[in-house]
């Protein structure tokens, strides 16, 4: 298993202070989400098309990689959801440029109960369009298990819609736990077939208004949830989702990475 953080975690940083810094701390990669205040990735500095040769060498030179680009596409509603799919495209095409394996979307919200199911066909076409496009990209588009699709039943209706290879889940770990009680292991073998990724987080509490705290801090399981992955063969990346761009009361990245990074490394022995 492989070592990320988001760059959610530092939002202040300047793109090479982070790559410094993810060096430095030991870590074998990060994962976009927003560089210096640009959240639609295709147009942020390192990744414009003059810069791109260059951001490629810098990465290489601290021996890293960009283990998954995050986008804010959410495919719950029809009247973003033609501008969202452009973005899935886009962001798509710049990991094809960026030899980048996954790229992260959502599905979000069911706004109505009584329209769950075309909302769930609606979140199951976008998957298959953004599926099928990223096939010929070598590309993985990955469903976030968040909103009210950390109900992993839910979740599972979307992606048993769906026909493309290139389709998977990132389980982030606390959703599921922590908004609809799921526990890991239920959580883990409804979804082992399609997980590809995976989000670190801890926090204290019950429900959807779970406090997120310092890593090893709560009451996440999250020992729990890497001896699941461990005994399954997985061999991909833990990601750090520190949300300090979200809770600016959170502690600063130059701790928590570092507190991090040691806390799962213990835990991958």
């Amino acid at each position: 298993m492989k070592v990320s953080f988001t760059t959610l975690s530092c939002p202040d940083w300047p793109w090479e202070k982070i790559l410094d810094e993810a060096a430095r701390l030991g870590y074998d990669g990060i994962e976009i989400r927003g560089i210096e205040g640009e959240m639609y990735l295709p147009k942020a500095k390192p990744f414009l098309p003059e810069n791109i040769d260059k951001t490629k060498m810098l990465l290489k030179q601290k021996n890293l990689k960009i283990c998954c680009l995050d986008t804010s596409c959410s495919f719950h509603d029809k009247a973003t959801y033609n501008n969202y799919l452009q973005e899935g495209i886009d962001t798509i095409d710049l990991a094809f440029k960026m030899e980048v394996p996954f790229i992260r979307v959502f599905g979000n919200s069911i706004p109505n109960l009584e329209e769950e199911e075309d909302v769930i066909n609606m979140i199951s076409n976008a998957m298959n369009e953004l599926g099928h496009y990223a096939e010929s990209k070598g590309v993985c588009v990955l469903i976030e298990t968040h909103g009210d699709f950390a109900n992993t039943i839910r979740l599972l209706k979307v992606l048993e819609k769906v026909d493309s290879n290139s389709v998977g889940v990132l389980w982030d770990i606390n959703h599921p736990y922590k908004a609809f009680s799921e526990p890991v292991e239920e959580t883990y073998a409804r979804l082992k077939n399609y997980i590809k990724h995976t989000h670190i987080k801890d926090s204290i509490g019950v429900g959807k208004e779970a406090k997120l705290c310092m890593i090893g801090q709560g009451d996440m399981p999250i020992a729990q949830c890497i001896e699941i992955l461990k005994q399954n063969g997985y061999n991909g990346w833990l990601s750090l989702e520190w949300e300090k761009k979200w809770h600016p009361e959170l502690e600063e990245p130059e701790i928590a990475l570092e507190v991090y990074i040691r806390y799962i490394k213990n835990l991958m022995k």
